[in-house]
């Protein structure tokens, strides 16, 4: 599995999303409901697999989330492995999840650059309060794939595979 991994954190490489930028909901700190994708949701076998193979990631663990919606499957670190820097952990050792059925896109947290790659090429946006990248769901098998090398950098970003140059 990890052999296909191709996102190069210091210098990521990943085309544009094709189509419409997918509507989303937009909480504020007035109004702090929770940050979904409303349109172009991915299918739920496209959803599960992504669960499935995140599961088999050593040291993961595929609980409910201590931060999404009911019903949001999180993808957490033993905490022993959790050797990555705070901004690699939404809450406890929780790097992403993945929202539930009806929305099918994931929070995360990802390295600087493949953060900044993702605004520029369409595959996300950041939560309107915290900031962690949503990533779109996946629509096709060569989005699922491209989603799932996000969720593997954001594992390694937790497992501090990688350092994080300041911002």
């Amino acid at each position: 599995m990890e052999e296909s991994l191709t996102i190069d954190p210091d210098s990521p490489t990943f085309g544009n999303r094709h189509g419409e930028t997918p509507k989303t909901t937009k909480p504020d700190e007035e109004h702090p409901f929770p940050h979904q994708q409303l349109t172009q949701n991915a299918p739920k076998e496209f959803q599960d697999e992504l669960v499935v193979r995140a599961s088999l990631l050593p040291g993961v663990d595929v609980t409910e989330s201590c931060i999404s919606v009911p019903g949001a499957r999180a993808f957490r670190l033993d905490s022993a492995m959790a050797a990555g820097p705070d901004e690699a952990f939404q809450c406890e050792t929780e790097f992403a999840h993945i929202h539930p059925p009806g929305d099918g896109s994931l929070h995360m947290t990802l390295p600087h650059a493949v953060y900044d790659r993702m605004l520029d090429t369409g595959w996300g946006e950041p939560h309107p309060i915290s900031g962690t990248m949503l990533v779109f769901g996946p629509r096709t098998e060569d989005e699922l794939e491209l989603v799932w090398q996000f969720i593997v950098t954001s594992y390694r970003f937790a497992v501090g595979e990688f350092s994080e140059p300041s911002r």
